[in-house]
């Protein structure tokens, strides 16, 4: 928070050092609880601005950081409102053949978004660290979205925080029966879609690092044989805000040698998204220059790419990112 933030609601200046530090893992629960990075960040600068306002009458009944939890869910919970959940475009149609003609995009709140591991991945214990990881991939922030909005809360509060069932019952002002409930239900409605949280997840070993150097290398050269053969034979192929997927090897080709062209010929920038390996992707565009084209995020699961998402809207999320307007050819 600014000073002339501060300044504009008339506090003194000495808190904002301590409202600061919970700054990303606020960033984490708000982008948990809403699938999208920006708005996340505008759910945590209401969130501290909320606090600012009240720090004086904050009288240390519980934590800060509880506290401040409390800020941000009634935040999130007002700002997801009766809005529709946001989805991936596997959830919303069948997958289509390449030679669908692509409809025009959808808007872009109808999306699950990326966002870069580091705004909502906080240092600490190897074990939380992943457990953070896991629970920012894109399955598993789909599947949240199916959850109503307090069950989502109670589930990200319980499974992913790890904080105790008495704690999230204060913080949503209910019983500790009912966060119990809640977490049941949510629970359930996870396992239904197949996703869950695994505890014993660990960085990338080098057999993965192996398979996303030879994507690399396959998607650079454009070598469409070396590239389906690291592909589950039912791996998706999805490019928000177009609500087409693919996956089928047959489609993938067709769509890279067809409407896809255009890609031939571009590099790749390794990323930390999602809890995934992703890349930044820069195909050719004015002479001597490769100009940015998706965020990608590549999903492995038993030794082979399960999923391949191309995230088109490169006005916002290269800047997200950190990344350079464009590359030099």
């Amino acid at each position: 928070m600014t000073e002339a933030t501060a300044n504009a609601v008339g506090g003194a200046l000495e808190p904002a050092p301590q409202l600061e530090e919970y700054r990303r893992e606020l960033t984490g629960y708000c982008y948990r609880m809403l699938g999208s990075a920006f708005e996340a960040e505008d759910g945590v600068q209401e969130t501290l601005l909320r606090a600012w306002r009240n720090y004086a009458r904050f009288e240390g009944r519980s934590s800060l950081r509880s506290w401040l939890y409390r800020i941000a869910t009634n935040v999130c919970l007002d700002m997801l409102g009766e809005r529709k959940r946001r989805a991936r475009p596997m959830e919303l149609s069948p997958a289509q053949p390449a030679d669908t003609p692509l409809a025009p995009p959808i808007e872009e709140a109808a999306w699950i978004e990326p966002v870069p591991d580091g705004r909502v991945v906080s240092d600490g214990d190897p074990a939380d660290v992943a457990l953070a990881r896991e629970s920012i991939k894109l399955a598993f922030m789909a599947a949240l979205q199916h959850l109503p909005p307090k069950q989502r809360a109670v589930l990200i509060l319980r499974d992913v925080l790890r904080w105790r069932a008495a704690e999230v019952a204060e913080l949503l002002g209910t019983s500790v029966a009912s966060v119990n409930s809640a977490l049941q239900r949510a629970r359930e409605t996870m396992d239904r879609r197949k996703v869950t949280l695994d505890d014993a997840a660990r960085p990338m070993d080098s057999q993965s690092e192996e398979l996303l150097a030879r994507y690399v290398e396959a998607f650079e050269s454009y070598d469409m044989d070396a590239l389906t053969a690291l592909l589950h034979q039912d791996a998706t192929w999805n490019m928000p805000p177009y609500a087409m997927w693919l996956n089928t090897h047959r489609d993938i080709v067709a769509w890279c040698l067809g409407p896809g062209i255009g890609c031939r010929g571009s590099r790749l920038v390794p990323i930390e998204v999602n809890g995934s390996r992703g890349y930044a992707q820069y195909k050719p565009g004015a002479p001597g220059r490769l100009e940015p084209w998706s965020i990608q995020v590549v999903e492995i699961s038993n030794g082979r790419i399960s999923g391949l998402t191309f995230f088109l809207d490169t006005e916002r999320f290269f800047p997200l990112f950190g990344l350079p307007a464009h590359l030099d050819a």
